[in-house]
């Protein structure tokens, strides 16, 4: 199959959709598929893996999106010669595949990765909560019918998609993992630890993600700023970067945790399995996640998770089994941070269980689904109706070496 990725934006940029993609694209090229990714960026930037179409656009800011409503003269011609187009985004992205794909019968796939409402709260505080949900109900529902497929990460955020309106059918298919990367590594642990000047009896606590509104990482260092207080031997690394890095900086200062709380900056996400190993437990406070694939990381490295319930994180951690789900409540969150840090016996035994309920997430298991999803709609879509030029440079892209 030739298999067009589409997404708003790609790397250099950091995110969990970024990485999916990577993985996902590797896995499938090593299945014997062509797979290639259709985004907007800096046309300068050095790719390091193959098949990467870059339109230019017009950068937003320092958020590493570029705008543009149309894809280069080459990366038009080149989607419509796919088998099948995955859409990441629905809306820069998604209306690029209607307008390029759809008329030439080429099937196309859409996930909804992100809770869009609640981004939009998040990044448009003076926008009124029913302006932003209206227009998702308006724009949602007949973008969903209008693609061949709809697929959710989570049962969570199905059930999201169906209170914006939407009515066609969901397929729920999680965004796979490589497990085997994120076993957990004994002597790695040992080993970081001592270099980085902890001691074996120190409790890690460790979050991964975006320094950014959405993900609530302000309630994260208050609620551990008061166990802190209390409780000797404990430290939470801070792992990625982002537009409130400075200001939570500020605010590990104003509650003096400096010695406590540590930023480790991004870290290339290849060496993310051991620094994840060095650690106790994972915590998360951020409640706009569809599918935390930094969650299901830290399951497999063997760390039991503390969140807030919520889509997502809800549907990934199975409370008082993998971890603990509390609301979100200081007092609550609080609580089960103390209870794990003062119960080494508890983490173990949920470490082991959540070890083993990374399985299904198993990038192996989730791509047979996919692309059990892909055949089928080829299948059904019969030959693609594509213009003579497009036949022609899909042949002459087949005879390239």
């Amino acid at each position: 199959m030739r298999i067009g990725m589409m997404a708003d934006v790609y790397k250099p940029h950091v995110s969990g959709i970024t990485n999916y993609i990577a993985l996902y694209k590797r896995f499938l090229e090593q299945a014997g598929h062509e797979v290639f990714v259709f985004t907007f960026g800096d046309l300068g930037y050095a790719d390091t893996e193959d098949h990467v179409l870059r339109s230019p656009g017009l950068p937003l800011v320092d958020t590493g999106y570029y705008l543009n409503f149309r894809y280069s003269r080459a990366g038009k011609s080149l989607l419509q010669t796919m088998d099948l187009v995955h859409v990441h985004h629905p809306f820069l992205s998604g209306r690029l595949a209607l307008a390029y794909c759809r008329p030439l019968g080429i099937p196309i796939v859409f996930t909804n990765h992100t809770r869009y409402d609640l981004y939009a709260q998040a990044y448009l505080p003076r926008l009124p909560e029913e302006l932003s949900e209206t227009f998702l109900q308006s724009y949602l529902p007949p973008f969903c019918e209008a693609v061949d497929a709809v697929i959710s990460p989570s049962a969570g955020m199905a059930q999201v998609l169906g209170r914006l309106g939407v009515k066609c059918p969901i397929e729920v298919v999680p965004n796979g993992v490589d497990l085997q990367r994120f076993h957990p590594l004994q002597d790695a642990d040992a080993c970081l630890r001592l270099e980085m000047g902890f001691q074996k009896q120190d409790v890690l606590w460790v979050y991964v993600g975006r320094l950014a509104p959405e993900k609530n990482v302000q309630f994260l260092i208050q609620a551990f700023s008061g166990v802190a207080d209390a409780l000797d031997r404990i430290q939470l690394l801070i792992i990625g970067t982002g537009p409130e890095e400075e200001s939570l900086r500020n605010l590990v200062l104003q509650l003096n945790q400096n010695e406590r709380v540590h930023f480790l900056g991004a870290v290339d996400h290849e060496a993310l399995p051991k620094y994840l190993a060095l650690c106790d437990v994972f915590v998360s406070a951020s409640v706009t996640e569809v599918h935390p694939l930094s969650v299901i990381e830290a399951l497999s490295a063997g760390l039991p998770v503390l969140g807030i319930q919520s889509v997502g994180v809800g549907d990934t951690v199975e409370n008082e089994k993998t971890g603990f789900l509390t609301r979100q409540d200081p007092a609550a969150f609080t609580a089960r941070m103390t209870q794990l840090c003062l119960d080494q016996r508890l983490r173990i035994e949920l470490g082991k269980a959540a070890r083993l309920s990374a399985e299904k997430y198993d990038i192996h298991r989730t791509s047979q689904m996919m692309l059990a999803i892909y055949e089928r709609l080829i299948y059904k879509s019969g030959p693609p109706r594509r213009s003579v030029g497009a036949r022609l440079r899909s042949r002459l892209g087949k005879l390239q070496p």
